[in-house]
Formats: structure tokens, sequence, C-alpha cells
């Protein structure tokens, strides 16, 4: 039997969502990886440097990955991976004004009290620049591996349901208590806070389970898909909105890119070879349709190049902002701040 009002089916939600300061994630910068050249105690400097170029060239947010291993398409599970809000809350200490958050948290590795007041800690290290980047898990090898229970599709959504139910009011002030399938809670208290606003970010491309949440829940919505896909999904999340009488305009939305990007045109293209090689993709073995699939989700060569290629494929179909990630040259000094000068006029 569920305690607590379920906040999801509130007819208020949307007013409230309303009502809170406008979350602006535009621009976003992701490090998708920590495979750097040198020593391990070199490894984080170069993680700050990052952050705080991003921060220099305009971008709004710094992201880090929420995983323990390092992800199929980018690497082996055992290249460098750091626990994202220990990570988070150094380069709080480490800029001033960039907003930082996973993008985006497994719910599924930790109990969603402790995840808000995590969170919360964090906005209050950073002065009030955190974000919760949440979704619902995915990767199994590492719930196998660290003995987490990873469940059906169906359960993990199921229990991002029940956090966010746990969450939302957590960091809004009150004190929830909650007995689900999954989760209880009596009574959360969660303090300090520097605000009641603090905003909530869903991730992910599922049309039904994570748009619908996201139209109940959040403040934004960084949708993963592949580029082609964008016209559907931007339909999809409408219909979600709809269909609990919110505004679609009133939920912030952005799309993850894999920007490739240098000055030479040509390096930026053999850069790419080489990535999509070293993950067991040759595209000069492809097809003109087969090459077109493997590289749905890149923005690649120079900055002319990627600004058109954002412009048109991205914010041409209607969402709002991007986050991207340099996956191959992005620790390199220079380019954060090459794709910042190159994306800021665009959002």
């Amino acid at each position: 039997m569920l305690v607590a009002t379920h906040l999801a089916q509130d007819t208020h939600l949307a007013q409230e969502r309303a009502s809170l300061d406008e979350v602006t994630i535009r621009l976003g910068y992701q490090m998708p990886n920590f495979s750097y050249s040198g020593s391990v105690k070199e490894l984080f400097p170069t993680v700050i440097a990052q952050a705080r170029e991003a921060e220099a060239a305009g971008f709004d947010t710094a992201f880090v990955m929420d995983h323990f291993y390092q992800l199929p398409g980018i690497g082996k599970p055992d290249e460098p991976m750091l626990e994202a809000y220990s990570a988070l809350s150094a380069l709080a200490t480490a800029t001033d004004t960039i907003q930082l958050s996973a993008l985006v948290t497994g719910n599924t590795y930790r109990n969603p009290a402790i995840l808000a007041k995590t969170v919360t800690t964090l906005d209050v290290v950073s002065g009030g620049r955190a974000i919760l980047g949440i979704g619902a898990g995915w990767f199994e090898l590492e719930h196998n591996s660290f003995g987490l229970e990873f469940g059906t599709f169906t359960d993990r959504f199921e229990r991002l349901d029940e956090a966010l139910q746990i969450i939302e009011p957590m960091l809004r002030g009150q004190r929830p208590t909650f007995d689900g399938l999954w989760y209880q809670v009596e009574d959360a208290i969660n303090e300090p806070r520097i605000r009641d606003d603090l905003p909530i970010m869903l991730g992910g491309g599922g049309e039904k389970k994570t748009f619908g949440l996201a139209a109940q829940f959040a403040d934004h919505l960084n949708i993963i898909c592949n580029a082609s896909e964008l016209p559907r999904k931007i339909k999809a999340l409408e219909a979600r909105c709809e269909e609990i009488d919110r505004d679609p305009k009133d939920l912030e939305t952005s799309y993850l890119a894999f920007v490739i990007l240098d000055e030479d045109g040509d390096k930026a293209r053999q850069l790419q070879h080489d990535y999509l090689l070293s993950t067991g993709v040759d595209l000069s073995n492809l097809t003109d349709d087969e090459k077109a699939a493997a590289t749905d989700r890149h923005f690649c060569g120079t900055p002319d190049d990627v600004a058109e290629q954002v412009k048109t494929r991205v914010l041409d179909k209607g969402v709002d902002g991007v986050i991207i990630n340099l996956v191959t040259n992005g620790h390199q000094p220079g380019i954060v701040e090459l794709a910042g000068k190159t994306l800021k006029p665009l959002v």
C-alpha cells in the first residue's frame, strides 16, 4: 500500500513545475571516459582542466557518467572510471559557475533517499549548481559484478517511478513517508538545502516509460537516441505531456551528441575512423547505409561542419539544446574551448 500521495498523478504538478526557476541546459559538456595518458595521479587534474575550460567557453553544465565500468562502444570494462558524485563534488570546489550533474545517475545503484541526500549535498558544496540527472539503469555487467539487483526492464522502471516519488519531495523540503514495492521511507529528512527547486533531469530514449516519467517529474529531458529518430521522439514526448495536461514547452529538452572536432576536417574524420575501428567498426568496409547507421550520433568535421550538423540534425528538429562529449580528444587542451566557440552561438 502506498502511504505517500503519488505526486506523479497530482493534477497540480504542472503548475508546481512552472513555478520553479527555469533550468537551463542549452549547452552541456559530458566527459565519457578517463582514459588519458600519464599516471593515475594526473587523471583528475585533466578532468578539472576540462571542466574549467568548459566553464570559460560558455558551457552551462558539466557532466560525468555514473558508471563503475567503461561502457561498450567507448572502451573496455577495465578502463578508468570514476565514481560520479565523488568526482562532481571535487569539481564543485574547482569551478565557480558551471552546473554539475551526472548524465545520468543509475537509479539502481543507490537507495533513493540517500541519492536525494547526495545530490543535495553536491548542491550545498557547489553553491546551488547541482542538477539531478537520473535514469532507470541498464548496464547488467556492473550490476552482476557489484552485487546489485538488476531485475527486468519492468522492474527497473517501477523502481525509478517509486524512487522519484521519494526523491522529488525530499528535494523540495518535504519529509515523505512512502511504502512501495521496492522502497520504503518514513518521514525522510533532507537538510541542509540551499533551495527547494533543485532541477531534475531524466535521461533516455524510451518513448513510453522514460518520456512518461519525464513528463510527470522532470524539469529537463536529455534524449538519448540516433539523431535520425529525433522527430519521432519529440512527437512521443509531446504525447506524454498531453496525457497529463502538461505543456510540452515547460519541459526543456537536450540531445546527447558525440562530437569529433578539429580545425582540420580530415583529421577529425580520421579520429572518427580510428575511434570506431577501436570498437570493432571499420567504416572503410561499410556500405553508405551502414556508415550512416554507425555514425548517426556523430557530428564530425571542422567547426563549421559540426555547427551546421548540430543545427540541422538536432536544433531544427525542435530540441532546445545539446549536450556533447568529445570522446576522441576532449582531454586535449583547447578542444573544449573550440567546441564552445563553435556551438554557443547556436543555443
